[in-house]
């Protein structure tokens, strides 16, 4: 059965996953104008380590941010890694994206230096990058591999500038968390490809 007969289309697809980050980023900045209007009370959600009542914050820190400019730097890699992501299934997108916010989270509130307060998009898009970067090879799909070729070419240095551990102001802690957790999301979330019509396509309802 082709996509079309499923009554869904390659070109709906892609719309709804369009909308789905187009309104994500939107979400995020309307926080940050809120932070910004409340004298930066939001950014309290963001996660301190080893303080039980701060796992309370583990997911919201991920839509939290320090400021525009922070945020500015996260748009666009999340608006892009996560459009490609929500192409291979929005059921097993927002998954990839629940494992990846908690697993990050989580392991920051356990390894960041004590004292610190951890929060924004970074440890998604590292992991979105992880899990766009491996799955083509773990599901052996041609479009997919091509896909993570693009990205690492395109992001990969940023990507290995962000994991260095002497940048300050920055939580490489996060960012490897979140990368592995994407790759381990990539394996977790797989899909081989089946005989027929669809064999060809890369993302699937």
């Amino acid at each position: 059965m082709s996509n079309v007969q499923a009554g869904w289309s390659r070109s709906d697809r892609a719309m709804t996953a369009g909308k789905l980050m187009l309104a994500w980023v939107a979400l995020l900045w309307l926080l940050e104008v809120v932070d910004t209007a409340t004298g930066h009370a939001l950014d309290g959600f963001g996660v301190t380590p080893r303080d039980p009542s701060e796992l309370a914050d583990v997911v919201p820190s991920a839509f939290i941010h320090f400021g525009f400019a922070h945020l500015t730097a996260n748009t666009l890699p999340l608006l892009v890694l996560g459009f490609l992501a929500a192409l291979t299934g929005l059921r097993r997108f927002l998954l990839v994206c629940a494992l990846i916010v908690i697993a990050d989270g989580l392991g920051v509130w356990l390894i960041s230096p004590a004292h610190t307060n951890t929060a924004g998009a970074s440890g998604l898009i590292f992991g979105l990058f992880g899990f766009l970067l491996v799955t083509g090879f773990v599901e052996r799909r041609p479009l997919g591999i091509l896909v993570g070729i693009v990205i690492a070419a395109i992001w990969g240095g940023s990507i290995l500038t962000g994991l260095a551990p002497t940048q300050t102001g920055v939580s490489w802690q996060g960012h490897l968390l979140g990368l592995l957790a994407g790759i381990a999301a990539a394996f977790l979330f797989s899909r081989r490809p089946t005989r027929g019509p669809r064999e060809a396509d890369w993302s699937r309802p």
